[in-house]
């Protein structure tokens, strides 16, 4: 069993872990090391390619983790905020650690404008006249290397006037204060975190009311902690000067004046508080009571929404700069079909010391890599190629992963098999996923291989089924997986343990905080990090891929019958029932013919054969690919992907469809709305005759 890198950690991370946190790791390695979950690989050239099932076992068997904490520990010694000196370190760590396995292992470089601050600060005068600087930061150490709270992208300026509190900063949100004759033309809003809409689209909607500047703070406080959210606040993703096209270096970059540039950032300024500040502010305010469905967690019914005699001057000045940013990318070349990719993702850097987010996810994908070249020793080859990919910038707009996506999307138009992406491995209890319908069953068949890290008596699949958990959808655009599916149109699978935490992209996302609240001997790190190399080997190995179709026609046609209780008959959706129908007769007639060839493959492997399960593959793999539109969502372009892709209003009401979706949201014509039905269906079709094949 390869060791734990503690001496190539050593080397790059010099300065020590406060002593707290050496004395819980130390105890951490002890447990860890009796209690593990699995035993570790110790019976080297003892199977054969051919045995898939041996092949797995092992694979689970070579997990430690001891070793994957070792990781975490080493990834997490220094905040590493990407552009920064620390997260060329960390790139070393990851690039030395895949080098040392004998890995394949490649840098892709880019150049990309990113966003950080050099002064805030935010003053609040009261009514009698006494005046109090809120401390902004998350850390008591004022020499800490953490960055300062801010929203990256956010445009330098001051400004100055009365608060609003505006709940969660919803369009119905700034309904109801109109209601009550209170209008945010002019003051400060103070925005308390929603589930529903990231912190770009808050700071969005408040510009259009004529807001001057945002106020963001999380009632989580970072689990008591105090701690302050950091995030971006850019609309899109991807380089916004490279939009569309790589940023390789010697590249083609806009202007910051440029309209593609300056539409992707806020007009006016924005930062986040502390709940603690957040509550010295709300305690201010005068005028009407807050609308009684706004009372929820801390804000009571008594709660007053402003304005009242107490001015906030917030100030921001920050400054772009253009950074080399480096994806580490490590191939492992199929033995039959190399010109076919199975591709496993997470980023690396992070706002802080990124303990859950997202270094859990690179323990984890180191852990994979260790595992992979203890069974490549051993003999294995995948039938299919397989990629390791460390994502940078992630954090400030998914960038690395985009810039990757769109320099190579023809080859991963014609190659890539499908995406796997773990952001944060591990943020708590419990199992979830999303995922393209196709892939469903194949997870659920990996779920089934993995013993539950909080139940050894159970699997995963059986926990996943008893807490009632589904399978999500892809729809949303908060990790590296967009550019694959919304972009690519590639079958993806998004994993994480944990619903929530509170400590998200403040200082205290650590690996104290993680021993001691999330995974103190990282059983779920391990059951994550099988899951997830499972799910590749089984994509890249199985002669037939293990592709269900007719799941995916079955999730259409509930979508179809959700947006037809939406539109309550005004609007005809019998063109997408048509071509529903189609898709699940050829998913049929894929699944017997999948059937089949699956049944030959272990009897006979001739040339013919070969060639049928070839194309047959080919077909699964490019059905996806059928539900790109070249036009893209209206508003958002950049995103081609019709059933799954983020909607460009915030009100849209559907998880999916989303040019239906923002034509419903956008009170559109009754044209409007068929135009985007027709453009679904003509997506579906597509995909039903790369799914059948030919040319009839």
């Amino acid at each position: 069993m390869s060791q734990p890198r503690q001496t190539v950690a050593a080397g790059i991370f010099s300065r020590q872990p406060p002593p707290l946190c050496s004395f819980l790791f130390i105890i951490v390695l002890i447990v860890a090391t009796f209690y593990t979950l699995h035993h570790p690989y110790s019976t080297p050239h003892l199977f054969s390619p051919n045995s898939p099932n041996t092949l797995r076992r092992l694979f689970l068997s070579s997990a430690s983790n001891a070793t994957v904490s070792s990781y975490l520990r080493s990834l997490t010694r220094h905040p590493h905020l990407a552009g920064t000196k620390p997260s060329s370190d960390t790139l070393n760590y990851v690039l030395t650690h895949f080098q040392s396995l004998k890995l394949d292992t490649r840098i892709s470089q880019y150049e990309a404008l990113l966003s950080y601050p050099t002064h805030t600060s935010v003053t609040a005068r009261f009514s009698n006249n006494t005046t109090i600087e809120l401390n902004l930061n998350d850390v008591v150490s004022s020499s800490s290397d953490v960055v300062t709270p801010y929203h990256a992208y956010s445009p330098s300026g001051s400004a100055y006037g009365n608060v609003i509190f505006v709940n969660h900063g919803e369009e119905r949100d700034y309904h109801a204060l109109e209601s009550l004759g209170v209008s945010v033309g002019g003051c400060l809003v103070l925005v308390r975190k929603g589930e529903s809409l990231g912190r770009g689209v808050v700071v969005k909607i408040a510009e259009t009311k004529g807001a001057l500047g945002v106020l963001i703070y999380d009632e989580k406080d970072g689990g008591g902690l105090g701690g302050i959210e950091r995030g971006t606040v850019m609309r899109g993703i991807g380089d916004p000067v490279s939009p569309g096209w790589p940023g390789v270096v010697g590249g083609e970059k806009l202007s910051v004046d440029d309209e593609r540039v300056s539409k992707r950032f806020p007009k006016i300024p924005s930062l986040p508080l502390s709940r603690h500040n957040a509550e010295i502010i709300l305690a201010s305010l005068g005028g009407v009571r807050a609308p009684g469905e706004w009372g929820t967690g801390r804000v009571g019914s008594s709660q007053r929404v402003g304005p009242g005699r107490t001015v906030v001057n917030m100030t921001l000045q920050g400054e772009m700069k253009m950074k080399k940013i480096h994806n580490v990318v490590v191939t492992i070349r199929g033995s039959e079909e190399p010109d076919r990719y199975v591709c496993l993702g997470n980023h690396r850097d992070a706002w802080t010391y990124g303990a859950v987010d997202p270094n859990s996810g690179t323990s984890a994908l180191l852990d994979i890599g260790r595992r992979f070249a203890l069974l490549l020793e051993s003999g294995w080859r995948p039938r299919r190629s397989i990629l390791l990919c460390s994502w940078d910038a992630e954090e400030f707009g998914m960038i690395g992963s985009t810039e990757w996506v769109e320099e190579h999307v023809l080859n991963l138009g014609a190659s890539a098999v499908a995406y796997l992406n773990v952001d944060c491995a591990v943020q708590g209890s419990g199992f979830f996923a999303g995922a393209t319908p196709q892939l469903d069953n194949v997870l659920l068949d990996a779920l089934k291989l993995v013993q539950d890290p909080d139940d050894v008596e159970l699997t995963v699949e059986e926990t996943f089924k008893s807490q009632n958990n589904i399978i999500q959808r892809l729809s949303r655009v908060d990790s590296d997986f967009s550019g694959f599916l919304h972009h690519g149109g590639i079958p993806s699978i998004d994993m994480y343990y944990g619903a929530d935490y509170p400590v998200y992209h403040t200082a205290f996302d650590s690996f104290d905080w993680m021993i001691r609240n999330a995974d103190p001997l990282f059983h779920r790190h391990v059951a994550m990090a099988g899951i997830w190399g499972i799910l590749a080997i089984i994509l890249a190995d199985e002669p037939v891929l293990p592709f269900d179709y007719n799941s995916y026609a079955e999730q259409l046609q509930e979508h179809r019958d959700t947006l037809s209780k939406l539109l309550e008959g005004k609007v005809s959706v019998d063109p997408l029932s048509v071509a529903i129908q189609e898709l699940s007769l050829v998913a049929k007639e894929v699944t017997d013919e999948a059937k089949k060839l699956k049944e030959e493959a272990y009897r006979k492997n001739d040339v013919a054969t070969a060639a049928k399960r070839r194309e047959l593959n080919d077909r699964m793999m490019l059905a996806e690919r059928g539900f790109l539109d070249s036009e893209g969502i209206k508003g958002k372009e950049w995103f081609k992907h019709l059933v799954y892709g983020p909607a460009a209003e915030p009100e849209s009401k559907l998880g999916f469809f989303p040019g239906i979706a923002d034509a419903i949201a956008t009170n559109s014509s009754e044209g409007s709305i068929k135009h985007e039905i027709w453009r679904v269906t003509r997506a579906i079709q597509r995909a039903s005759k790369a799914l059948k094949g030919g040319f009839s």
